[in-house]
């Protein structure tokens, strides 16, 4: 007995070659920054040495480089870029200030940890 209830949804995936050269643009242009942004950050550390005056700023280049791209992949892969405006607030937001919030707790600890550490 053949079920009924069953939809094939790949069957309604038909678009225009126009439409798939888009979409496979958008693919590339996705990969390639991604790409680029990921190897700035490997360069970076891999060619600043943590002893040089530039490590904080590295440091918080990584920081805010990787919000950069975690933002950019919600957009994308999960289609918030085209969603309404207040909606795209309405998701990033409270993330952005969540993520403030972790970095500030992570930073409060090690600075008191580093103080424990040098009055013992």
């Amino acid at each position: 007995m053949e079920r009924d209830d069953l939809i094939e949804y790949s069957l309604n995936g038909h678009h225009s070659d126009d439409e798939g050269k888009l979409i496979r643009k958008k693919i590339w242009k996705v990969t390639i920054l991604l790409t680029a942004i990921t190897i700035l950050e490997v360069a970076l550390g891999a060619y600043i040495k943590q002893s040089s005056g530039a490590w904080p700023f590295v440091k918080w280049s990584f920081v805010a480089l990787t919000l950069l791209k975690a933002g950019y992949i919600v957009m994308v892969f999960m289609h918030l870029g085209d969603e309404k405006k207040w909606l795209r607030n309405v998701v990033l937001i409270p993330y952005a200030l969540f993520i403030m919030y972790l970095i500030f707790i992570a930073l409060w600890e090690a600075l008191a940890v580093g103080d424990a550490w040098m009055g013992a």
